[in-house]
């Protein structure tokens, strides 16, 4: 055998060996990948349903939690609709009964006011019957009970204070008739306190001079303020005014000089003052406090510098100079080198007021807190950097077109205790002036009237607030309002065309409110109505609301027993329904006014003289259908009535209002037919030609004059 052979045999056993052997363990390994495989398979086979099970129950969690939570707000719900349901049956039986109570109340009160109603009538008949028995010469027994009455209320018996608090309330002329009663009254005339104060313009016209002189003599250790006349020496005197005195000169103010070194108050406002009675005011009057020169024409500023001579007015405190346009910048700094210490300045009707003015004032005045500019279009921005020196609590400013938005920013920054702001009529004020006003924390009034503006300030201090005739004003205005001023007690919307019954709603959040003029408004039954819930009103003026009628003003009455002050004027649907609502429900009524309502009758104004005996102030101008009776009947139940107007009455008589007007203070009264402007002739009934009676309207008020019959006149 070769090697060779050798070689070969070998190579292929080996090689046979080796694929024996790769057959066997590939089959091998096959075996084993296959059952891996399997296992692999398995495995991934149950983990898949696993993951599937999982998601399965999942979404069946999910499904649940979803229907749990749905099974939960359906409880929740049928819980609220079930509780919705019970409050609102309580809610049901509590409004029921709550109107059952407000009914069987009003019944009452509709009750009571017939009864007292037919007292009253009652008590006319017996007192006309009585009237009728005294033209006879026995005296029936009413009349001896009624003297029997009267011993019985004796006013002497009564504490001093109490008398001189009685007697304060009555003029000259009435203090001297009850001291001619009898002897007891007499003594209660002639208390000394009684005569502190005299004030003779009620009868400066009546009584010859000679009695006042002998007043004043008689008098003249107590005197200490007179009233349009004084020409003797009174120590004592504080207080003397004798503005619009035609006959007082130069030789009447030497009197006055020097016999009343005391005075304080010295009002020579309207009379014809020259630099020669100037001279006389430091010489004599050292303790004098306060001055008015209004419309005083005949001094100059040479007068004005006769100030600083002697001891001078350097006490003075208060400085009236309204309608001086003859002073220049030259006087005004003679006013402030002698009076330095002057703290209200009233500067009314100045055209001639410019600020260098009143740069000229303050350089050396610097304690003034007051500022009264009305009628002084000159004065602008300028003035309130020049004022800035001054601790200002107080300002006025009327009819000014050149204070702009830099004034307010001079006031937010250099018066932080400012309390009064009175800026009617501006044009140049804006919502930023408005915004510089909130850090005024000591603001209390504020009177923006014709202010052309949309936002209010924002001063929780407010009390007192103008608005009238901002035409812009919206019910937004009225809600922001609501919320920044919580405490404000006199709101004015008047003329504030936009008001809705929706902004009349944000008015009723105001709680503390007690007096609102929405006069001029578009104001419906409906406002009223959401105004009734306010129930603290104490005054409301609604005139010339044209779509008032008598529900709106009856539904107001009913929440308003406190009402005290009441204007419905030229309202012209209202009928005596209103005056029967006012007379159940605001007995307190102090003062009302229906002046242009034409279908007002003498049997409401029966109900009204029968009720509201605290009536101070009644107009019922217009009012075509009155007749004397109402006259009666206001005597008889009006007894504190001091203030009546009758114009355009053509049907109360003259020979009614001459009685009448002996019965109260003022009186106006005539028989004129009522103007167009008032919508109906002197039957009551509606114009048919309307045109122009709106444009009219202002020219005619000026030209309304007061009645001849007053009670002055009567008793001259």
């Amino acid at each position: 055998m070769t090697p060779e052979l050798m070689i070969k045999a070998c190579s292929f056993y080996t090689g046979h060996l080796v694929k024996t052997h790769f057959c066997t363990w590939r089959d091998i390994a096959r075996t084993n990948e296959n059952v891996i495989l399997a296992e692999k398979m398995n495995r991934a086979v149950t983990c898949y349903n696993f993951r599937l099970q999982k998601s399965v129950f999942h979404h069946w969690h999910s499904y649940m939690e979803d229907q749990k939570e749905k099974l939960k707000n359906m409880l929740l719900r049928i819980q609220q609709i079930i509780y919705c349901h019970k409050l609102t049956i309580i809610l049901t039986k509590w409004r029921n009964t709550a109107r059952h109570k407000s009914k069987k109340k009003e019944d009452e009160l509709i009750l009571k006011h017939e009864l007292q109603l037919k007292k009253w009538k009652n008590r006319l008949i017996l007192k006309r019957a009585a009237a009728e028995e005294s033209n006879f010469p026995e005296r029936s027994s009413s009349e001896v009970s009624l003297v029997d009455e009267t011993l019985k209320c004796d006013i002497s018996l009564l504490p001093e204070r109490a008398i001189l608090q009685i007697f304060f309330y009555l003029s000259l002329k009435d203090v001297i008739i009850c001291g001619q009663v009898n002897h007891a009254w007499m003594l209660m005339t002639q208390l000394n306190s009684l005569w502190n104060a005299i004030d003779f313009s009620s009868v400066k016209n009546v009584i010859p001079d000679k009695y006042i002189v002998s007043t004043l003599q008689r008098w003249r250790l107590n005197v200490l303020s007179v009233s349009k006349y004084a020409h003797y020496n009174y120590l004592n005197l504080q207080e003397l005014n004798v503005s619009g005195c035609p006959t007082f000169t130069d030789e009447s103010m030497r009197h006055i000089s020097e016999g009343c070194p005391g005075v304080l108050c010295l009002n020579l406002s309207n009379t014809t003052i020259t630099n020669r009675m100037m001279r006389l005011l430091p010489r004599h009057f050292h303790n004098l406090q306060n001055l008015s020169l209004a419309y005083c024409r005949r001094f100059t500023d040479k007068g004005l510098q006769y100030l600083n001579l002697g001891n001078g007015c350097h006490k003075l405190i208060y400085l009236d100079l309204s309608g001086c346009t003859q002073i220049s910048v030259q006087g005004f700094r003679y006013i402030a080198n002698s009076c330095t210490g002057i703290m209200h300045l009233t500067i009314n009707d100045m055209p001639t007021l410019t600020d260098n003015c009143v740069k000229a004032l303050v350089e050396k005045c610097s304690r003034i807190t007051s500022l009264v500019f009305t009628g002084a279009p000159h004065i602008s921005d300028c003035t309130f950097r020049a004022l800035s020196a001054c601790k200002l609590r107080k300002i006025r400013f009327e009819g000014n077109k050149r204070v702009t938005d830099a004034s307010f920013k001079f006031i937010d920054k250099n018066y932080p205790n400012l309390s009064h702001i009175y800026m009617a009529d501006c044009k140049g004020i804006t919502d930023s002036s408005l915004r510089s006003l909130s850090p005024l924390k000591q603001l209390t009034v504020l009177n923006l009237a014709n202010c052309q503006f949309l936002d209010g300030p924002a001063s929780i201090r407010i009390r007192e607030l103008n608005l009238s005739n901002c035409v812009r004003l919206s019910d937004a205005s009225v809600m922001k309002l609501s919320e920044r001023c919580p405490n404000l007690n006199y709101l004015s919307l008047r003329n504030c065309e936009h008001l809705t019954a929706q902004g009349i709603g944000y008015i009723v959040n105001i709680f503390s409110l007690v007096s609102i003029d929405l006069s001029g408004t578009d104001i419906s039954n409906e406002g009223l109505n959401v105004l009734s819930r306010h129930k603290k009103l104490k005054e409301l003026s609604v005139s010339e609301c044209y779509r008032i009628t008598d529900d709106g003003i009856q539904a107001f009455c009913k929440s308003s027993l406190i009402l005290e002050h009441l204007d419905v004027s030229y309202c012209s649907q209202l009928s005596d329904m209103i005056i029967k609502a006012l007379a159940i429900y605001c007995i307190n009524l102090t003062s009302l006014s229906i002046a242009g309502c034409p279908k007002i009758t003498d049997s409401a104004m029966e109900m009204l003289s029968a009720k509201c005996h605290y009536l101070h102030i009644l107009d019922i101008s217009g009012c075509v259908l009155l007749t004397d009776q109402i006259l009666e009947d206001l005597q008889i139940g009006c007894k504190q009535l001091r203030i009546l107007k009758m114009q355009y009455c053509t049907n109360i008589s003259k020979k009614a209002a001459q009685r009448m007007s002996s019965k109260v203070q003022q009186q106006e009264y005539n028989t004129n037919d009522p103007p167009r402007w008032f919508g109906y002739d002197r039957e009551g009934n509606p114009v048919t030609d309307l045109d122009n009676i709106t444009s009219s309207k202002g020219a005619l008020e000026l030209t309304v004059k007061k009645s001849t019959y007053s009670s002055e006149d009567q008793a001259a």
